[in-house]
């Protein structure tokens, strides 16, 4: 009886059992909804708070999934989530810069000084 060698390729799909199961970030799905919430009130000036709060915690989710040595995955919805934010960011400045301009130029083409009626002195 002659044994056949099992190919390298078949071993290397075979995991350690006390590998963990590869599963999604839990922040990956809070930083993609706090993204989504921050580009949709970026022109209502309110999406500033939650890019705030999504950017930061991508940060933690992707040092999180440094450390985990690929068993959380979720990358593209950290991605996603990023730019969701960043244009919620960008979002809520524009309406800012508007405003001022708006303001400006308002206060520059309004009367000067008093304006007394033709009779007073």
């Amino acid at each position: 009886m002659q044994v056949t060698p099992v190919p390298s390729a078949y071993q290397q799909w075979l995991r350690h059992p006390a590998d963990p199961d590869a599963v999604r970030s839990s922040k990956a799905g809070a930083v993609f909804a706090l993204g989504l919430v921050a580009a949709i009130t970026g022109v209502l000036v309110g999406g500033i708070i939650p890019a705030t709060l999504a950017l930061l915690l991508s940060r933690q989710a992707r040092r999180q999934a440094y450390t985990s040595r690929g068993y959380l995955t979720g990358a593209a919805w950290l991605r996603r989530g990023e730019r969701l934010a960043w244009t919620g960011l960008l979002l809520a400045a524009a309406v800012l810069t508007l405003a001022a301009v708006l303001g400006i130029f308002g206060w520059a083409t309004g009367p000067v000084g008093q304006d007394f009626a033709p009779g007073v002195n």
